[in-house]
């Protein structure tokens, strides 16, 4: 690990900072800390990701910083996921219990190439954080990936700067440190990330040093004694998941021919919540429900036997949806479908059936339903 912190200082913007859990750290009252994000915040490639992942390294700081009172962690980190998906799992994954008090966000990679959805996932989470958690501190994470260590500017990176920057919040760019290393000759990125995205544990000590440069910064400044008031401006995108939500597959309606089932299914990845589902494997099967919002979706478990479904909504044109992918061939793993957005909030019935049409590559017909989405 290179251990220059003054280096780390310049790989982060202040704006507001934390002040709200500055001032809890100042107190004795129990700390709730969220990470968000993908497999990176989940600590994959790490020898025990509750231990020396970036996620657990950053808990174990505030921990050691914080001897009189209690710091609880939460890892809402899911492999494989984009910040769409993580703003639909903001309530039943970081705030199911209750306030908190610090969220990481950590969604840079795995973000595609549509400024907007970006935008609109990374916007939903933050202003979702604030409405149901008003207190809590917000800083967003940019972690490394051999994609976004080639330019100065990555297209990912800047665009959750642009939600950063409306937002007032912190960032910690975590990929520019690591592309100043390589730069320098220090290190090879292989060596510290040897499948060139996921960091082994010298790869998460380097994350985790820069981000308690930026902890120490921060948490330097003077402290008030009053909860610091964060105000929710104009969003940059109406149309965000600020509203998203995962719904229990018994909302649904009109149901015929799947059950509910519970079996693990192996191998499975990326998913260690619920695994209560709605299976199918025949083609006359379908259900309904009502979504209220501008858009809805399910998330799906998908796996070497997945087919293809059909969506209508409001009993319109049905379409087909095929989500069977490489990945798909080894293992089953969580994949949302987000259906398309509407311009309006309207309340709409959503039409699921299955279909006898299948991948070239798919060993079956199945339909898996975990969660059905609204926002």
């Amino acid at each position: 690990m290179i251990q220059d912190k003054e280096q780390g200082r310049r790989y982060f913007q202040v704006r507001r900072g934390l002040p709200n859990i500055a001032r809890k750290l100042a107190g004795v009252d129990p700390i709730v800390i969220a990470f968000i994000g993908g497999s990176i915040t989940e600590g994959y490639g790490a020898s025990e990701p509750d231990e020396t992942s970036w996620r657990a390294l950053t808990g174990s700081y505030l921990k050691k910083r914080y001897p009189q009172g209690t710091v609880s962690c939460i890892n809402a980190g899911v492999g494989g996921t984009t910040s769409t998906f993580g703003a639909h799992r903001m309530a039943e994954h970081v705030m199911a219990n209750g306030e908190i008090d610090l969220l990481f966000v950590e969604f840079s990679v795995n973000d595609g190439v549509d400024r907007k959805e970006s935008i609109r996932g990374v916007e939903g989470i933050v202003r979702q954080c604030r409405r149901l958690s008003p207190h809590a501190d917000i800083c967003l994470v940019y972690t490394a990936a051999d994609k976004n260590l080639s330019v100065e500017s990555p297209f990912n990176i800047a665009v959750h700067e642009e939600v950063a920057s409306h937002y007032e919040l912190p960032s910690l760019n975590l990929a520019a440190g690591i592309r100043a290393l390589i730069q320098k000759g220090e290190i090879r990125w292989e060596e510290l990330a040897p499948d060139l995205v996921h960091p082994n544990d010298a790869g998460y000590a380097q994350y985790a040093m820069y981000v308690q440069a930026f902890l120490e910064e921060v948490l330097a400044q003077p402290v008030t004694s009053t909860v610091s008031s964060l105000t929710i401006p104009k969003p940059l995108i109406v149309r965000n998941y600020e509203f998203g939500a995962m719904l229990d597959v018994s909302h649904v309606e009109q149901q015929k021919g799947f059950k509910i089932t519970d079996v693990k299914l192996e191998p499975l990845i990326n998913w260690r919540y619920d695994l209560k589902h709605l299976y199918t494997d025949k083609p006359d099967a379908q259900f309904s429900f009502i979504a209220s919002g501008r858009s809805t979706g399910l998330l799906l478990l998908c796996g070497p036997d997945t087919g293809i479904f059909e969506y209508s909504l409001d009993g319109l044109t049905f379409h087909e949806v095929n989500l069977f992918d490489e990945w798909c061939l080894g293992a089953y793993r969580p994949i949302i479908a987000v259906f398309p957005l509407q311009p309006d909030v309207v309340r709409t019935r959503v039409i699921i059936r299955n279909t006898t049409q299948k991948d070239n590559r798919s060993t079956g017909t199945c339909l898996r339903v975990l969660k059905l989405l609204s926002s």
